[in-house]
């Protein structure tokens, strides 16, 4: 491609609503344009990058046997009522009526399609086991898009569906696409860990994300370097303590701690370590009836973190308590509330509070905590024990064999095991080897790709511009010629070179533009082409072109006869 025959709209600075580096990078770039919250229009160099992704995610997807088809972005509202999602799935569902005042969704997701694909196609065990596919745009209505395509409303996405006569064979299934977005993401040329995961509104039993390391993502994710374990943080198990609960070495007393509210304030007061600290967190939960009217407190260590998944999964629905509930029950506002003298609140515990002694929590009067605190002597046992934190870096591995450290990722693929979720509702069943109807079990396998161009740019970039992996960079050489208009020794030496690199197969840009060096390398660099050579006048001279990798430090000199290998040599490294 030549750039006099291309669109390249670059910016030297981001408007001012890009907050992260990817959302400034592509709009300084001119990979993306804003059309409207959350919606964009892929420009041609970005949109290069997009179908590179998208490639790699076909080309592996096919090799591991799933069959490509393509489902409607609109959808009727009836397989939503059937699947019981209509009302579950929230606002994020955008709904439409047609005409004829019937209702329609335009699809996030199409787990109600294929599976009503199947349930009409499909009536023995000889036709299965079958996996269909798509590459396709979805919708999802983000109360608060940002961060440009990484929470955007509109994206693409590849999303699979397999479907089973076995739970041997999901399983079998599964593991095949384990496989096949660990090659995805390896040619992708990513770092990247597969966490296990909770399978989230999708529903299922099983489930394993897949994400680009980044010291900007959203998710924290916890590992083992000993032993292998990977999860989310917020399904990673916290151990109990292998240590029990010391005996009580001092009797309860209320101190005061005016204005200090928060447990760490009020451990530098007091001089002692946070995690002799308990934090009381009022909530609002189920009762045994099932209404949302119970109120009760959640204790956690001073320096642990409530994990809401965990809680929401041990406790049930519940909502945290708002300030004149917490009065009305406590008789004093949050900052010192505590579980001694509520006998008629009930009390969830973490497994690291039950094992603590001498502790130090809210008086429930303002400006006031107790010292000294035994659970057994000054207060109930707890009505539940649970694992109810976030673990720590540090903690010991839910394997046994280690212990956690924690990274940040941003996840790009998600497979879960459905089971017969979506097959029990919809009615999606099959005769086995004995003519009796059986449910399928199915399988669910996303990457968003769009979301996969902006994970590869947190991960790579600098001052510069964009560092891409090789595979998915808009081009992969740039020839920036010096005086290209000029010099007729330039021009044909680039000339060339630019027909032995297409002929070579190799993505090359050849600007031809009357640009200032300074422009051109500037531009290159900050749309984030690995591999620039430069042809210049002195350069030809001595027979040599000079060439600098994206990340290099130094440029070199390379014979203009071994360029083209030098090259080749280059890609295949990367």
């Amino acid at each position: 491609m030549r750039t006099s025959r291309f669109f390249i709209s670059t910016l030297k600075e981001a408007p001012s609503e890009a907050e992260v580096v990817s959302h400034q990078l592509m709009l300084r770039a001119g990979m993306i344009k804003r059309l409207a919250g959350g919606i964009y229009t892929w420009m041609p160099i970005g949109l290069r990058v997009l179908r590179k992704v998208e490639q790699i995610v076909r080309e592996e997807m096919n090799r591991a046997g799933a069959i490509e088809l393509s489902m409607p972005a609109v959808q009727p509202a009836e397989l939503w009522q059937e699947s019981g999602r209509w009302e579950k799935y929230g606002p994020e569902l955008l709904r439409c009526k047609d005409r004829h005042q019937r209702d329609f969704v335009i699809g996030p997701t199409h787990e109600e399609v294929i599976t009503d694909v199947v349930r009409r196609e499909v009536r023995s065990y000889r036709q299965l086991p079958l996996h269909f596919y798509q590459v396709q745009v979805k919708f999802r209505d983000e109360i608060r898009p940002r961060f440009g395509i990484m929470r955007g409303r509109e994206f693409l996405m590849k999303d699979g569906y397999s479907f089973h006569s076995s739970f041997e064979d999901l399983q079998r299934e599964y593991r095949n696409m384990f496989d096949t977005y660990t090659r995805i993401f390896n040619r992708l040329g990513l770092k990247f860990r597969a966490v296990a995961a909770d399978t989230g509104s999708i529903g299922g039993t099983g489930s394993h994300e897949f994400h680009v390391l980044a010291d900007s993502g959203e998710d924290a994710l916890a590992y083992c370097p000993d032993s292998g374990f990977a999860a989310n943080v917020e399904l990673a198990e916290a151990l109990a303590p292998s240590t029990g609960r010391a005996d009580a070495s001092t009797v309860m007393q209320k101190v005061a701690t005016p204005g200090r509210v928060k447990c760490e304030d009020v451990a530098e007061l007091l001089d002692i370590e946070l995690t002799r600290m308990v934090k009381a967190i009022a909530i609002v939960s189920s009762s045994p009836s099932g209404t949302l009217d119970r109120f009760a407190l959640i204790l956690l260590r001073g320096d642990h973190n409530l994990n809401e998944l965990k809680a929401q999964k041990t406790l049930g629905e519940f909502r945290f308590a708002r300030d004149d509930e917490i009065v009305a029950a406590l008789g004093c506002p949050p900052g010192y509330i505590g579980p001694v003298g509520v006998a008629d609140v009930p009390v969830f515990a973490d497994r690291s509070v039950v094992v603590m002694s001498d502790f130090v929590c809210g008086a429930n009067a303002v400006g006031f905590h107790l010292t000294g605190v035994n659970f057994g002597r000054d207060l109930m046992e707890p009505t539940l024990v649970s694992d109810l934190r976030n673990v720590v870096a540090g903690d010991r591995s839910p394997d046994g064999r280690g212990t956690l450290e924690l990274c940040r990722g941003i996840e790009v693929g998600h497979i879960f095991q459905l089971r017969s979720k979506y097959a029990e509702a919809l009615k999606c069943s099959f005769l086995d080897e004995a003519g009796q109807s059986r449910l399928m079990e199915m399988g669910c396998y996303g990457i968003g790709v769009t979301r996969i161009v902006g994970a590869a740019i947190e991960q790579g970039h600098d001052g510069r511009g964009i560092i891409f992996p090789a595979a998915i960079a808009p081009f992969e050489v740039c020839i920036v010629p010096m005086a290209y208009a000029k010099s007729e020794a330039v021009r044909v030496a680039a000339d060339a070179l630019y027909a032995d690199l297409t002929r070579a197969g190799i993505d090359v840009l050849l600007d031809d533009r009357n640009e200032r060096p300074g422009i051109a390398f500037a531009e290159m660099e900050l749309i984030g082409i690995p591999h620039r050579v430069v042809v210049g006048e002195r350069g030809l001279a001595e027979g040599k072109l000079e060439y600098k990798g994206r990340v290099d430090r130094e440029l070199q000199m390379v014979p203009t006869a071994e360029i083209v290998q030098f090259l080749k040599a280059r890609l295949c490294a990367a």
